[in-house]
């Protein structure tokens, strides 16, 4: 039985990998592989999972990545490029996917709150984390791996719209009649009623893990709509501007005032800011993300002023709003205490009364991972997923990037920047999250590539000249 929900739970987890090998089978290999991680991530059931004794719980995440690796290494030729050098990703990989197993060695001691005891983690509960980490950073290197080719963009930008318009759907319906999907199919509900209660209405869950994680979804397909509408011939800019209407509709409709921030904050930016401006701002967010963690321990973010302004628009959500503020402070304390490789699973870095209460709550994915895993995991997981911003930036930068592709790129760059920062808020890290970046990285690592080969080219016939005149 799975870890929660009904036997169709399973079916779904189990049945994926077979829904997958229709994909390979009868689409191009790129739309099979966004196709099989981004439709885990809209139909399959969230915070279940099916749970045997030593191996990870198979959720959708893992069937997800699993799928699609298996897919692209007996389904697709491997392509025949060579990027460039990766620079810093490597020393990221191992921080992210090695990390636990140092987190696990440096927490090996029993924790005692009162009547609770949290026994000591070892070698066996790293090997797992590790193990974990591994797959679930498999979507980014099949990004890296396979979308390096000149449509790489465009086909995980469409298909994201598509996969925007189809939700949509099924996000009206639960607008209209409440969260019941997943409770319709699978038997529960990932959130609760209370949660998504808003303005006298319901934010719409379907099958993802809360009505935030949907909306910020459809808000990221509502942004690569956008890009398809600046960039689209004047036969096909009312179509797709209709599209860009509906969305934007459904989106408000969704009551998320953060996925609505950031569609009115980056939709006209996409719509009418050049590409290399759309990347400033995109490396911009990105440093703000992994500088976040410093900003909070050295007391630069201005918290009233930011609770000032919240209040202005909303009472209730400021005050939500501070009560984040001093949980993450709480947190942040004991986290220093264990700040290199933090205080590993299971509750170790929560913060408990002296009745054994957790008196703990963590949104954030920033503050999960840091205190759970270090600095080290923090750098690992985050620098990974937004250092690929910086290669686009690089390619459009150096002109590497033909006209027809530069909206495409920039925009995608915003999309993953974006992501990157909803995880200070929340946590909602999934497997499509990895594949964008892996995307990003490899498209734009080909795009400097043929930089690179121009230019070792020109300096090999600038050499054979020389050489020739002197001769």
């Amino acid at each position: 039985m799975p870890e929660q929900g009904n036997w169709f739970v399973v079916f779904a987890i189990l049945g994926w990998p077979v829904v997958a090998l229709g994909a390979y089978l009868f689409r191009p290999a790129l739309e099979a592989t966004a196709w099989t991680i981004v439709g885990s991530l809209l139909f399959l059931p969230s915070n279940a999972g099916i749970k045997f004794d030593m191996v990870p719980a198979i959720d959708k995440s893992l069937v997800s990545a699993m799928s699609a690796f298996v897919g692209c290494a007996i389904l697709i030729k491997r392509p025949k490029v060579v990027p460039i050098g990766l620079g810093v990703f490597p020393f990221l990989i191992l921080l992210y996917v090695l990390g636990p197993l140092f987190t696990s060695l440096s927490n090996g001691d029993t924790l005692v709150y009162g009547p609770v005891v949290l026994p000591g983690v070892g070698m066996y509960d790293g090997t797992s984390a590790s193990i974990t980490q591994l797959i679930t950073f498999f979507p980014f290197l099949l990004g890296q791996r396979y979308f390096q080719g000149d449509r790489a963009v465009q086909v995980i930008l469409r298909v994201l719209v598509i996969a925007g318009l189809i939700y949509s759907v099924l996000m009206l319906i639960e607008i209209r009649v409440s969260p019941q999907l997943s409770l319709w199919l699978y038997g529960y509900l990932p959130s609760t009623y209370v949660a998504e209660m808003r303005y006298g209405g319901f934010r719409p869950v379907v099958f993802m893990q809360n009505g935030l994680a949907a909306a910020f979804f459809l808000m990221t397909a509502l942004i690569a709509a956008v890009v398809f509408w600046r960039g689209s011939s004047v036969s096909g800019k009312s179509t797709r501007a209709a599209i860009v209407g509906y969305l934007f509709v459904v989106l408000l409709l969704c009551k998320s005032a953060g996925a609505m921030i950031y569609a009115i904050a980056c939709g006209p930016i996409v719509r009418f800011a050049g590409p290399r401006m759309q990347t400033i701002l995109a490396a911009l967010i990105v440093i703000i993300c992994l500088l976040y963690p410093l900003f909070r321990i050295a007391a630069y973010i201005p918290e009233e002023n930011i609770l000032g302004v919240s209040s202005f628009f909303n009472q209730e959500r400021a005050e939500s709003l501070g009560f984040r503020f001093e949980q993450e402070k709480q947190i942040m304390a004991r986290t220093a205490e264990r700040l290199i490789f933090g205080w590993g699973r299971y509750g170790r870095n929560r913060v408990y009364d002296e009745n054994g209460k957790d008196v703990s709550v963590t949104d954030g994915a920033w503050i999960i991972t840091l205190s759970q895993f270090g600095i080290v995991g923090f750098l690992g997981q985050f620098g990974l997923l937004g250092l690929p911003v910086f290669w686009a930036f690089r390619a459009i930068k150096r002109d590497q990037v033909r006209g027809e592709e530069q909206l495409p790129l920039a925009g995608l760059a915003l999309i993953v920047s974006i992501s990157l920062m909803e995880q200070i808020p929340n946590a909602s890290i999934s497997s499509w999250t990895w594949l964008l970046s892996g995307v990003l990285l490899g498209r734009s690592q080909r795009l400097l590539r043929r930089r690179f080969s121009s230019t070792s080219a020109i300096r090999a016939a600038h050499i054979n000249r020389s050489l020739h005149q002197t001769g």
